[in-house]
């Protein structure tokens, strides 16, 4: 079985990721988008492209009959939720099957068991997987979780069932905040995953977050692709990663990669996902929720092991058998992700919405982006503000490092705050360089951080975004089939204003 064409359920630089992949693979690709996306870089990527509703995602990107509905009048085979949005939702999986198409991700019945955390944790406590103390059930009533708390003991994390991504997530240290925080999250959840449900967890300080991911088909071929670091974290999400881990040494990595295969087999899974774990400083391990989905972080592992991540869930959900097995996958060299946001970090991580005026990504050995963004383009307020992920590669931790630290100083993005200049001092600090990192770094280190730099730097970024601003004119000429002329993306045809071979522009 091949695919023809897959429908791409989501936005973003995920979005553009897959479509990517099925181009190399002679796939053909439908992009759906709200009415704040309609000039969005995924929408411009994708052979043909489906509005499917306003810009909240509960009236677009979460609508399961719309987007079910633009791949049947395309004509598309399968669906790739990408993360986030539906990619857990075992009801969405449901509904694909029952319309005829492909979910590309795990089966309805254990994305159904994963996605839940709460079943997920009794299922791999019965496997004989080591998990945390928490709760075994959702709370049909907001008095359970008081008692629970109480005999978890303080502190407890608020945790939704239905999702990741820290969404959702709160520490509780003290009793008189514990409901206000159930309250929040449950809030978030029910926003991020159309699912508000939470549970308790028994809150371990500062441990290592380690994560394996795994790959099966559906011919009971189960291989991990070994570990990615995710320590550093800022309200519970990640912000930087790498592979390998650090903290790991042969021994223990083998343990925890047949643990994480072992924790696949007994949810009965296929395709792609992510087993997390929790390491303490004594180098116990705890199982803490299974991530269903491609995860945000999948480009580490990519460059670490050679092997496309994207392209194996299309020939899994294809029907494909894994070509490999775990004796040939190897790691090799070292590879670091840092996370790209809209977002100022001078002023407590504010969300940074707007035009994004200029941009010039660094480029050369070693180097990757996965980026969701062009010169231009107007980033919405409405979803999660991630527009990037710079990924450098080099043979060893050390030059992975300095790679990664050059390839910040060379990133620029005019127009809107991001985050760029925090990640180039978390990247350079001696603890990060030691490889010292909980996810209690962010706390630890940087708790009062302010943006340093030359104020001349300064003044000839704010001057460089000044005369852009002063000489782009208004967008004219023709562009790309897909929305009304009207509504298309900004492209160097439509941007650059008229122009003829051998004449002078008009």
């Amino acid at each position: 079985m091949s695919f023809k064409k897959i429908l791409v359920a989501n936005r973003g630089e995920i979005a553009v990721r897959v479509i990517r992949a099925c181009r190399e693979m002679g796939i053909r690709t439908v992009a759906v988008y709200s009415e704040c996306d309609r000039r969005s870089l995924h929408v411009l990527l994708a052979d043909e492209a489906v509005s499917i509703g306003p810009a909240p995602a509960v009236d677009s990107y979460l609508r399961m009959d719309r987007i079910i509905e633009a791949a049947r009048s395309t004509g598309a085979e399968a669906v790739h939720p990408g993360y986030g949005f539906l990619a857990e939702n075992a009801a969405f999986a449901r509904a694909c099957a029952d319309a005829g198409l492909v979910f590309i991700g795990p089966n309805a019945d254990a994305l159904e068991l994963v996605g839940d955390k709460v079943r997920a944790r009794r299922t791999m406590e019965k496997a004989g997987v080591p998990i945390i103390p928490g709760m075994s059930a959702v709370p049909s009533d907001k008095a359970e979780f008081a008692a629970a708390a109480r005999k978890l003991g303080y502190p407890v994390i608020v945790k939704a069932s239905a999702g990741g991504g820290g969404k959702g997530m709160r520490i509780v240290h003290e009793e008189k905040d514990l409901l206000a925080a159930v309250e929040a999250g449950m809030r978030e959840a029910g926003s991020a995953f159309g699912d508000s449900s939470v549970y308790l967890e028994k809150y371990i300080a500062e441990p290592r977050h380690v994560e394996f991911q795994v790959l099966a088909d559906g011919h009971g071929n189960v291989v991990h692709l070994f570990e990615r670091e995710c320590s550093i974290q800022r309200r519970h999400q990640k912000i930087v990663e790498e592979s390998p881990s650090p903290a790991l040494n042969p021994v223990l990595r083998s343990k925890m990669g047949e643990t994480a295969k072992r924790a696949m087999l007994a949810a009965g899974y296929t395709n792609a996902g992510t087993v997390e774990f929790l390491l303490d400083a004594d180098g116990r391990f705890y199982f803490m929720e299974v991530n269903a989905r491609l995860q945000v972080e999948h480009p580490v592992t990519e460059l670490v092991t050679g092997v496309d991540l994207v392209r194996q869930q299309i020939l899994a959900a294809a029907g494909d058998k894994l070509a490999f097995d775990q004796d040939d996958l190897r790691q090799r060299g070292q590879a670091i992700e840092c996370r790209i946001y809209a977002e100022d970090p001078s002023r407590n991580f504010l969300p940074s919405a707007g035009k994004v005026l200029f941009l010039k990504e660094p480029c050369g050995p070693g180097i990757r982006n996965d980026s969701g963004i062009y010169g231009g383009w107007e980033v919405p307020v409405h979803y999660d503000p991630i527009l990037a992920k710079l990924i450098v590669w080099a043979e060893d931790r050390e030059t992975a490092c300095r790679r990664m630290a050059a390839a910040l100083d060379d990133y620029a993005v005019l127009g809107i705050r991001t985050t760029i200049p925090f990640l180039r001092d978390v990247v350079r600090h001696p603890e990060f360089l030691a490889g010292r990192t909980t996810t209690a770094f962010i706390g630890k280190h940087f708790a009062a951080w302010s943006e340093g730099g030359p104020d001349e730097e300064k003044t000839r970024l704010a001057l460089a975004a000044a005369a852009y601003a002063d000489s782009s004119g208004p967008a004219r000429g023709g562009g790309p089939a897909g929305p009304a002329a009207s509504e298309r993306a900004e492209t160097p045809w439509t941007s650059l204003g008229g122009w003829r071979i051998g004449g002078p522009g008009e």
